[in-house]
């Protein structure tokens, strides 16, 4: 028995020296320099480490959120410069309108200068095919000098045209019947040859006029692209005014006179400018000139 306690309390002996050991052992761990430095720097790597991440994730969305800001800002200035780009591009089609009106302006200007004829310029406003004279209607009325009757011509390129004649007249208005209409009859002649005849539409600005009541010998001497002009005759129109040229001739065996088809001087579907001529100016002036001659 007391073999047995003494064992027991040389076992418990040993245990406790190897507690007071282990103890020892660590408390002599803690106070070493060595690793009272590691710890610091296990300590300040942590800490660093967790103090990139922090300035990494606010970084992040510092940028994210400054990015967004620039994004809209380059946004509103891109919409802001195709607004501007907008402006500019119309004011480039208004500068390029302005400048082909004023070119064209003065070359209506020149051409109304080189006519000896008293004339007013006017601009078509208006087109009304189902009219009875398949009307065109210009700016220009009772008080700007218009009167019925007056002769209309045009130039297209540097050619000068018959248009055709005022037939209604109102106070800032007028209506031309033109030279394509089935009423409309000029009086005309052969530019090389002289053979004189009748010109009239056929009612559409694509169909060919027609000259008729032309000698029907005149058939082996009229050439093709032969120009047509008028003749002077009835004082309705001026003389050597521009009617067309000629395309063909329609001739019939019974008949004592040829019918010459005409393709119009004037381009009516570009027609946008015209010049209305007071021939009675020219009556007048001749008269003048008849009186102080005598």
């Amino acid at each position: 028995m007391k073999q047995n306690r003494f064992s027991f309390k040389l076992q418990r002996d040993f245990l406790l020296l190897f507690i007071y050991v282990v103890i020892a052992g660590i408390f002599l761990c803690f106070s070493s320099g060595g690793f009272i430095i590691n710890f610091r720097r296990i300590g300040f790597s942590f800490m660093s480490g967790i103090q990139r991440g922090v300035y990494s994730v606010t970084s992040f969305f510092s940028d994210s959120f400054n990015a967004v800001r620039e994004l809209a800002d380059l946004r509103e200035k891109y919409r802001l410069l195709e607004d501007k780009l907008k402006e500019y591009e119309t004011m480039q089609r208004s500068n390029a309108e302005i400048r082909k009106e004023n070119e064209r302006l003065r070359k209506l200007l020149s051409f109304t200068e080189t006519i000896t004829i008293k004339n007013i310029p006017a601009e078509i406003i208006g087109r009304d095919p189902s009219n009875l004279y398949s009307g065109i209607t210009i700016n220009r009325g009772a008080k700007d000098g218009i009167r019925k009757n007056m002769p209309v011509i045009s130039f297209q390129g540097s050619v000068e045209g018959l248009v055709g004649k005022v037939v209604q007249v109102g106070r800032n208005t007028s209506m031309i019947m033109p030279l394509y209409d089935m009423q409309c009859y000029v009086s005309a002649r052969m530019e090389d040859n002289r053979f004189y005849g009748l010109v009239n539409g056929q009612g559409n600005p694509e169909s060919p006029l027609v000259m008729r009541y032309v000698q029907k010998r005149a058939r082996e001497e009229i050439k093709t692209g032969e120009r047509v002009i008028t003749s002077g005759e009835s004082n309705n129109y001026p003389k050597n005014i521009a009617v067309g040229t000629v395309t063909g001739i329609n001739s019939n065996d019974y008949e004592n006179s040829i019918e010459v088809m005409i393709n119009p001087v004037v381009d009516f579907a570009k027609l946008d400018t015209v010049l209305v001529l007071d021939i009675n100016s020219v009556n007048e002036n001749a008269i003048t000139e008849d009186k102080e001659t005598e």
